[in-house]
């Protein structure tokens, strides 16, 4: 997998949070879950059918959903949801890029719909995000 270097839209490491609970009754198997997750990893800054997430398991949409969600905790939306938000605080620690340009890297419809899923799930708008890493920095 790239490293922080890597191309937008790459993923680099692993979030603990995100790891698959394996041999979970009804959930995907270890190699469906790896599948998926590099799938995710590797395209979650555009648009994404649950038809496609679900192909890459061979899965019907409504069998995928319940399956992912047993396997990693969460329904397949909130976890893009989730690697949207990871690598656009990555991306706001360097200043040098707009928020705008940060919500569209990393797969946000605009700046206000990332600002608004940033408060709502990190309690923070990507301002104070980017000032807190800022001041992080200085210290």
């Amino acid at each position: 997998m790239p490293g922080d270097d890597g191309p937008p839209g790459s993923v680099s490491g692993a979030n603990s949070a995100r790891q698959p609970l394996l041999n979970v009754k009804g959930g995907l198997s270890a190699r469906s879950a790896r599948k998926v997750q590099e799938f995710l990893n590797e395209n979650f800054s555009r648009k994404l059918a649950l038809a496609e997430m679900a192909a890459v398991c061979g899965f019907s949409s409504y069998h995928f959903v319940r399956a992912f969600s047993r396997t990693f905790g969460m329904p397949p939306h909130q976890y893009v949801l989730d690697l949207r938000l990871d690598f656009a605080e990555r991306l706001l620690a360097d200043s040098r890029m707009t928020i705008a340009d940060i919500a569209h890297l990393s797969g946000f419809s605009s700046q206000s719909h990332f600002t608004t899923m940033m408060k709502k799930y990190r309690q923070m708008t990507p301002m104070q995000a980017r000032a807190g890493k800022f001041n992080a920095k200085i210290r």
